[in-house]
């Protein structure tokens, strides 16, 4: 699952998340229907409208034995929202609560599924990570840390406060930019004083916001997808 805005934005990350997986000895296939989950229109209220989008995604996936996205915030909506979107319809709740349980980030995958954390990457470096918020609603803690250390080459550096919001949260950033712009010129403040290369997370998301504050301070660190630091070698 590539995410509306890995393939809008990000199509890097979807490439190197094939990338890793093919690596890793995973056979991987990309529904060509597939488009938005409904996030957004979830987040801003118009169920309706969310639900089409996930009827359209459950059938979209339907055939997966697995679904693997580089997105948190993909992940949490299909996991946790999918199933409450559907809690009264007894024809599309059981299909979302399957997809559901197909359903994983890609660090839980990796670590969890897979049972890998050394994907015999490489990166040579001074490297930070920020924590997506999603990820604690998904149970997934340590994960991207585990894989970031293990990358060969690379030094990890920890960022403070590295679990607080960066201050986009999807339709958040456009109802309330000027908290949306605070929170994540202290984001930038904090990943500029531990002096890296680059800063790592989970989610485009994280990566647009957090990458667009550091573009105009004139900052030299560079912005990484998880999926993109570890197909490296």
């Amino acid at each position: 699952m590539v995410t509306c805005l890995g393939d809008a934005l990000f199509p890097d990350v979807g490439v190197a998340t094939v990338k890793l997986l093919r690596r890793l000895g995973v056979e991987v296939e990309f529904p060509e229907a597939q488009t938005c989950c409904g996030q957004p229109h979830f987040n801003s209220g118009y169920h309706d409208e969310a639900r089409a989008l996930a009827r359209h995604t459950l059938t979209a996936f339907a055939p997966a034995p697995l679904v693997v996205t580089p997105s948190g915030s993909c992940a949490a909506m299909v996991k946790l929202e999918y199933p409450e979107l559907f809690h009264n319809d007894p024809v599309w709740w059981p299909r979302a609560e399957d997809l559901a349980r197909r359903t994983h980030e890609l660090s839980d995958f990796l670590v969890n599924v897979l049972g890998v954390v050394d994907v015999g990457a490489r990166f040579e470096g001074r490297v930070t990570y920020h924590m997506a918020c999603h990820l604690r609603g998904l149970g997934v803690q340590t994960e991207p840390l585990r894989l970031i250390e293990r990358v060969k080459g690379l030094q990890f550096v920890p960022l403070e406060r590295f679990d607080e919001c960066c201050g986009f949260g999807g339709s958040f950033a456009v109802r309330f930019p000027g908290i949306s712009g605070a929170m994540v010129q202290d984001k930038c403040g904090f990943i500029e004083k531990v002096q890296v290369d680059a800063v790592v997370a989970t989610d485009a998301g994280c990566l647009m916001n957090i990458g667009g504050c550091l573009r105009r301070r004139a900052s030299p660190v560079r912005i990484l997808h998880l999926a993109e630091l570890l197909a490296g070698t």
